[in-house]
């Protein structure tokens, strides 16, 4: 939208012959507009409306001929909703499914509070259906809503604020203490909640795009609002030792035909440190696997379960680049040999899938993470004590990896070298390994001290500080 101040405006045009025959003409930049009515007041009138825009020095937009005044009045009318199904038809090419499942889940809370009223409101949960699986599915737009969901969003379209209306702080803070909810009216967890936030912030910068709002500021920036409180550190308590997962790997293995043929899988989750979407997606071919001495995994791709209704193809994974990296970027990660032999055992036994996954459902289709999260309990279960099996020690899959990271930080590792193997960057592991990193700081600290009194140092004395004397 190209905005420029120099306008020039021409005489009214008289065209006898044509049934408007009045016609106002003017020039925006290097762009020519015109508009014809049928009396010369009608036109004598438009061009005074537009000469009185050019005195108070408006600026005049060279697509639509406009002056700001005009042009800002007439985007006032989008309404919140009509912008939200905009933006959800701009991202969703380029997004991966489960993007777009984010995205109409943070849009989905934030829309049935920016309203102009409650009158007639439905169901909160059918409205809430209507929007997060019809509104906000663009694979759904062109299928025929049942008659509940088509009120809802006959409803939600009538009633939905203006987009201008967000400058008013108080508005941003109705959508904000939307997304910090659940549809029970408890609190969301505060991780949904920063996600939702960002979506927020996303829709109301693509306002601020489309210049929706008088100012060209986010109008999220002018609301203080905290996040709610999250832990993302790394709990010590749920981090296995090397002793534990053998156990517990053994454990998986002797469940029977299932458990045996995820114990490798298990094993990618710890002594590669690979997200389960990453060890679900490897192939024959990323695997370089020597007789002897340390062998790599070569990562190129996640499956990520996102559902049939969201995927292109409706199927119900989807394949994607490694997260947090380019297209076609890879990540090797060098495996000990213990897991080398592992992995060749499996491969022996149970070969691979048609596309060369070497773990699949037994038609060969990706792992479901209720599957093997079932092996896991059960493995827990039966090898922990009580008290450990009560306790946050591995007792998710997921904190597999979060065990052998924390094994590559303790044993002396250098941090950004684990962060590269593990698929992240410096500063994520610094502050989800901060308490794995603090216990390996004091080991240092123990060793340099060490090092400083073998060389005469003064250390610390019994009951005093250090260099104290007395």
């Amino acid at each position: 939208m190209p905005l420029t101040y120099d306008v020039r405006l021409y005489a009214i045009e008289v065209r006898r012959e044509r049934p408007k025959p009045y016609r106002v003409r003017w020039l925006v930049g290097k762009r020519k507009h015109s508009k014809s009515y049928q009396l010369k007041a009608q036109a004598d009138g438009r061009r005074s409306e537009l000469m009185a825009a050019v005195r108070r020095g408006e600026q005049f937009d060279e697509d639509t001929g406009l002056p700001v005044s005009e042009l800002r009045a007439a985007q006032g009318s989008v309404t919140w909703y009509e912008h939200t199904r905009a933006y959800v038809e701009r991202k969703w090419a380029a997004a991966p499914a489960k993007s777009r499942k984010n995205y109409a889940d943070a849009l989905a809370s934030i829309t049935p509070a920016l309203v102009k009223s409650a009158a007639g409101r439905p169901d909160a949960r059918v409205l809430r259906a209507a929007l997060y699986g019809w509104a906000y599915n663009k694979n759904r737009w062109a299928d025929e809503p049942p008659a509940e969901v088509a009120a809802a969003l006959r409803w939600i379209a009538k009633h939905s604020l203006p987009v201008s209306s967000l400058e008013d702080p108080a508005t941003v803070r109705l959508a904000l203490d939307a997304l910090a909810l659940k549809l029970d009216g408890t609190p969301a967890a505060p991780r949904t909640a920063r996600r939702k936030r960002a979506c927020l912030s996303d829709v109301l910068g693509m306002a601020v795009e489309a210049q929706y709002f008088t100012a060209p500021v986010n109008p999220l920036t002018t609301v203080k609002w905290t996040a709610p409180k999250s832990v993302e550190e790394v709990d010590p308590e749920s981090v296995a030792n090397p002793r534990q997962v053998r156990a517990l790997l053994r454990g998986v293995r002797e469940q029977g035909a299932r458990g045996a043929h995820l114990e490798a899988f298990f094993g990618c989750l710890y002594y590669a440190a690979m997200r389960p979407a990453e060890a679900s997606a490897l192939a024959l071919p990323q695997c370089h696997l020597p007789e002897t001495g340390w062998g790599t995994l070569t990562l190129r791709q996640g499956v990520v379960r996102a559902g049939t209704g969201w995927t292109d193809d409706g199927r119900a994974h989807e394949e994607r680049h490694l997260k947090a990296r380019a297209q076609k970027d890879s990540r090797p990660v060098p495996i000990p040999p213990h897991f080398v032999r592992i992995l060749r055992r499996h491969i022996e036994r149970y070969g691979t899938a048609p596309d060369g996954r070497l773990f699949r459902t037994n038609r060969n289709g990706v792992l479901q993470e209720t599957g093997y999260g079932e092996v896991w309990a059960r493995a827990r279960q039966d090898v922990l004590s009580a008290a450990e099996a009560a306790s946050l020690l591995v007792r998710r899959p997921y904190d597999l990896r979060h065990a052998g990271v924390s094994l590559w930080l303790s044993s002396g590792v250098d941090p950004m070298e684990c962060a590269r193997r593990a698929g992240h960057s410096i500063a994520v592991l610094f502050r989800v390994y901060a308490k794995v990193l603090a216990q390996t700081q004091h080991r240092a600290n123990e060793r340099i001290e060490a090092a400083l009194l073998e060389w005469g140092e003064p250390g610390p004395s019994p009951g005093g500080r250090l260099g104290d004397t007395r």
